[in-house]
């Protein structure tokens, strides 16, 4: 046989058994299959914050005076709130302000403007709960003649948020591991991750036992006759994580 000839037909036997080896030992490449998963958890803690929501209204026959009126009684109601949560971290914020005309239109004529009315609102954020019951008397004796309301969070900086966090986490985590090992295959990343935030349950108000508080404002001692009682009871704090893994099978 001729020299060239069986350099080639060595060549070739040589390359076909390369690929066969190639071929056989080649290894199984890992399908990757995406899946979501959805951790919730659900705790029962104590407000850190309450906020409360005062409204001075006050009325006149000229609207300048319906409003400087109200400018001296909103100013009061400020410094009466300053002073009797002193000791906390408070911030007092303006809700809403309203200046409208009291029309008469039951004359069968053209409605007739009989005086004027303001409305001032005000939010007090205050993280001192055992001042809430003093800041209401305060506030009103101050001037404040409507409480629209008092509601009871956990802030954002709360270490019970972070925990429900990893509740939520820990349980997303799992189900995705439950997953990959039914698929017998195992989570190879995460992909993302997603905090779906749940309002927090506002807290319901009770009756009950509260410390009496002196107020100064103005040069003047306020001693309320009997304090308002304020108990903020407890907050059902929710949080869900959303998951996107990866599972290699």
């Amino acid at each position: 046989m001729d020299k060239n000839i069986f350099r080639i037909v060595a060549l070739a036997a040589f390359l076909i058994l390369m690929a066969a080896a190639v071929y056989v030992y080649r290894p199984v490449e890992s399908k990757l299959t995406r899946v979501s998963v959805i951790g919730d958890s659900e705790a029962k803690v104590s407000p850190d914050t309450a906020v409360i929501t005062f409204s001075i209204v006050t009325q006149g026959k000229q609207a300048v005076e319906a409003q400087q009126q109200n400018a001296r009684k909103s100013e009061a109601v400020k410094q009466a709130i300053e002073a009797i949560t002193a000791d906390s971290t408070t911030e007092i914020k303006t809700s809403s302000y309203n200046l409208s005309p009291e029309q008469d239109y039951y004359s069968g004529k053209m409605p007739k403007i009989l005086g004027y009315e303001v409305k001032n609102t005000l939010s007090v954020s205050i993280n001192n709960l055992d001042r809430v019951g003093a800041t209401i008397d305060a506030a009103t004796a101050a001037g404040a003649n409507n409480v629209q309301g008092i509601q009871f969070i956990v802030g954002e900086a709360s270490p019970s948020q972070g925990e429900a966090l990893t509740l939520a986490t820990k349980q997303a985590m799992a189900k995705a591991e439950a997953i990959a090992k039914s698929l017998n295959g195992k989570i190879v990343r995460v992909v993302q991750s997603v905090e779906g935030g749940i309002p927090v349950q506002m807290a319901d108000t009770h009756h009950g036992p509260f410390a009496n508080s002196a107020m100064k404002s103005l040069n003047m001692e306020f001693k309320p006759d009997v304090a308002t009682p304020v108990v903020a009871g407890s907050l059902n704090i929710r949080s869900q994580v959303v998951l996107i893994v990866d599972i290699a099978i």
